[in-house]
């Protein structure tokens, strides 16, 4: 025989969070990624886009202050291949604007190497003078930057990423750049290209920063992200699971209320002819039946009370809601327990003081006070304390009272069942008062709780809503 077992229930809450988690945690990682990404591309880009202009600012600079022709530009005669006497241009001129000019590019901040290419693609001057005469070890790049006429960049990460770290004049740590920066003569040509290898540190150590504060900003928007959707879900999470315990307290109070009815108004006549015939017995018996009769009354009108209760917790709670005295009804309930609680032998901590008035029902809040009072008294059947507090709340407009006894107490299980219908622990008792001051308390906007150790007694919390006139 095959045993089939039970699957454990969804639970959406944990599903939602381990999931959410793991998505919020993919997207912010790939976002933190593509704004890495992008800062780093942008800056590269930017200093790429200032060291030309400066080189060719300068290359403009040297074009005047050597007074050379209108219309010429340096990229023409930087090949010492050139005729000046072709272009115009003495020979002192050449050599002077060549040295100015590859003086300004050697004191370039954080430069590693610079050649600069004729249109043939030779190497007519470097800062390392072994590649003078030769051809560029990144051809295509330089090919390149003279097909699109612009600005080439090409970034480099550690050692041994580029052929050309052989002729450095130091050894770059990390992230360096490369660039082709062409120059143009007065048509547009690309008469010489001039190749600049730089670490930039200044820019390095603010993208840093950089990375460092959008990782920042990224974990800490994600986070939010998850604990605002964490929040929520379990937030709606708990609304469902009150929303569901309510519903099958619900359909359970009304299944067992159609049976309390039933059974209660079958026994009420029953019970009624029993009491009667025993009193008419007691009226004529005095033999020794008398207090067998009497065990019979008293037995009988313990049933009648069941028989109240439950048709009470049977049906929905009459009774429009109006300000009501809580003070003056919590001395009439303690008058009339009076008796009960000097035959205990239980010492009473109240003192009178004046409270707000709550919203109830005058009816009602007696029924919820005497429930409460009568399980307290019944917890100490051997003496003990019982102590009243009022803690009225002006701002929320709250009134809590709470009753304390020293008495048994309950143990954690007993305090979870505390509030279902026809669960009780003491001998004799139906497990409905509970039930009924709950559905009291919260008929008219209020709330109870219940603070309870075993051998130490259970503190019972009532909180009314105060009426707005005090």
């Amino acid at each position: 025989m095959k045993i089939a077992l039970a699957s454990k229930p969804f639970n959406l809450f944990r599903w939602f969070s381990l999931v959410s988690l793991v998505i919020i945690l993919v997207v912010a990682i790939l976002l933190g990624l593509a704004a890495t990404r992008f800062l780093m591309s942008e800056s590269i880009d930017r200093d790429a886009m200032l060291s030309a202009q400066f080189i060719k600012s300068i290359a403009d600079v040297e074009v005047i202050h050597g007074n050379f022709s209108p219309g010429l530009t340096l990229g023409e005669f930087l090949d010492k291949r050139v005729d000046g006497a072709r272009l115009g241009v003495s020979h002192e001129q050449l050599v002077k604007s060549h040295e100015e000019f590859f003086d300004h590019i050697v004191r370039l901040p954080d430069v590693l190497l610079a050649n600069v290419y004729a249109p043939d693609g030779v190497v007519i001057w470097s800062t390392n003078p072994k590649l003078v005469g030769g051809r560029s070890l990144e051809q295509a790049k330089l090919n390149e930057a003279v097909k699109s006429r612009n600005t080439v960049t090409t970034e480099h990460h550690g050692p041994d990423s580029c052929p050309a770290e052989g002729f450095f004049m130091k050894v770059p740590h990390s992230l360096y750049l490369e660039s082709f920066i062409p120059l143009l003569d007065s048509r547009g040509e690309v008469l010489s290209v001039i190749e600049i290898y730089k670490e930039p540190v200044d820019l390095i150590a603010r993208m840093n920063r950089g990375f460092i504060l959008l990782w920042i900003a990224t974990a800490l928007g994600g986070a939010a992200i998850y604990l605002s959707l964490f929040w929520f879900v379990r937030h709606a999470s708990r609304l469902v699971e009150d929303q569901q315990r309510q519903l099958v307290e619900s359909e359970t109070l009304a299944l067992l209320g159609e049976m309390s009815t039933a059974v209660a108004h079958s026994l009420r006549n029953p019970l009624a002819s029993i009491r009667s015939s025993a009193e008419l017995a007691l009226e004529v018996d005095e033999g020794p039946l008398h207090k067998n009769l009497g065990d019979i009354i008293t037995q009988v009108d313990r049933m009648s009370k069941w028989v109240r209760e439950l048709l009470m917790s049977a049906r929905p709670l009459s009774g429009d809601q109006e300000p009501v005295d809580l003070t003056a009804a919590l001395e009439e309930t303690l008058a009339a327990y009076e008796p009960q609680i000097r035959h205990a032998g239980i010492e009473v901590d109240w003192q009178t003081q004046t409270a707000p008035r709550v919203v109830s029902h005058p009816v009602l809040l007696q029924q919820l006070l005497g429930s409460v009072l009568s399980n307290a008294i019944e917890a100490m059947p051997r003496g003990g304390k019982l102590a009243i507090r009022l803690a009225p709340d002006a701002r929320r407009r709250l009134l809590t009272l709470t009753i304390s006894d020293t008495g048994a107490g309950m143990s954690p299980a007993m305090l979870e069942m505390a509030f279902k219908p026809f669960h009780t622990t003491k001998r004799g008792g139906l497990g409905v008062g509970l039930v009924l001051v709950r559905k009291i308390v919260e008929r008219f906007g209020g709330a109870v709780s219940i603070d309870s150790r075993e051998n130490a007694g259970t503190d019972v919390h009532l909180t009314f809503r105060a009426t707005a006139g005090g």
